[in-house]
């Protein structure tokens, strides 16, 4: 009686990890780059104007008339390479910017192949940060083609506000599992709440600009100012952002009375602080003269509320279900 000798064992091969619901880490490292370098430059902007150096390149989009570099016996002295500097820097977002929307596209194509679900959404917000630079581009032309208007100044901000909120967006939704089923994890109240905050940080933002607007920090000696007395919007100013400590607080009362999530009032705490900073910075830069390095510090803290502000509410809801290990 002859017996079938058992078939060779074979090895098994292990299989490639299932991919979530989540942007792969490489694409998330290039959008927080992209957050970052958005951040930088409004306080590299800053800079410029604080220095004087707003019109160290009198023309746009070549420096002086002839050239698109500084050029050696220009009127402007070292301020001219302050301004260029900062116009070189918009390369760098532009790179990072078109390394997003490769990322995001990759992204998608990974998806369809992996069967997962599509994330459009997500797709349209990793074009966020190229449509917003290459819009600052003509803008930063008008602000010096008119002198360094106020109000071109104010708007050339806003815009880089406006990206930097949408940006931390993307960086949230692009480490969450998927985009459905949306949940807020807080109370109404609370989320009412911190919604009623980021509008009130938007007055702030807007006002504050209105006193830059009319302060003493122009961007070039001979730029005009708005007709509005600093010293009254300053107090405005003031006023608006105390107002924002108050709601702030009496919501992390309210988080730590409810069951509120600790990342929630994690993030409610790191605002407050960043807050309690800028208070103190601007009551002090109030009552020296302005020093145009306090008022430097001022923006950078500007810019860190507001990503915070965005980000205190991104964590009151969660999107997507992570999958079960």
């Amino acid at each position: 009686m002859t017996t079938t000798p058992p078939a060779p064992t074979v090895p098994s091969v292990p299989s490639a990890p299932l991919r979530d619901g989540r942007a792969p880490r490489w694409a998330r490292r290039i959008y927080l780059a992209n957050l970052v370098a958005q951040m930088g430059i409004c306080v590299t902007g800053a800079i410029v104007r604080l220095t004087s150096s707003g019109l160290g390149c009198p023309t746009w989009p070549r420096c002086t008339g002839d050239s698109i570099t500084p050029v050696s016996g220009q009127v402007e002295q070292w301020h001219k390479y302050v301004e260029f500097g900062n116009r070189l820097l918009t390369a760098v977002l532009i790179a990072l910017a078109v390394a997003a929307a490769v990322a995001a596209l990759v992204d998608a194509s990974q998806r369809r192949t992996a069967g997962l679900p599509a994330r459009t959404g997500l797709t349209w917000l990793a074009m966020v940060p190229l449509l917003g630079t290459m819009a600052q581009i003509p803008l930063g032309g008008v602000t010096v083609l008119t002198g360094l208007n106020p109000l071109a100044v104010g708007s050339h901000m806003a815009l880089s506000l406006v990206i930097i909120g949408l940006v931390t967006v993307l960086v949230k939704r692009a480490g969450e599992y998927g985009d459905q089923p949306v949940v807020v994890v807080v109370g109404r109240e609370v989320r009412l709440g911190v919604v009623v905050l980021a509008c009130l940080m938007g007055v702030v933002l807007v006002v504050g600009m209105l006193v830059t607007a009319s302060g003493p920090h122009a961007g070039d000696e001979r730029t005009k100012r708005l007709g509005l007395d600093p010293q009254t919007m300053a107090w405005l100013h003031a006023d608006v952002v105390v107002l924002c400590i108050g709601l702030l607080v009496g919501l992390l009362l309210a988080m730590r009375a409810t069951q509120t999530p600790e990342r929630t009032t994690r993030a409610a705490t790191h605002l407050l602080t960043a807050f309690l900073a800028q208070g103190l910075v601007g009551y002090v830069q109030f009552f020296t003269a302005e020093p145009w390095v306090l008022v430097g510090v001022h923006v950078l803290l500007a810019t860190v509320i507001w990503w915070a502000t965005v980000r205190l509410l991104l964590t009151t809801r969660t999107r997507g279900v992570a999958p079960v290990a």
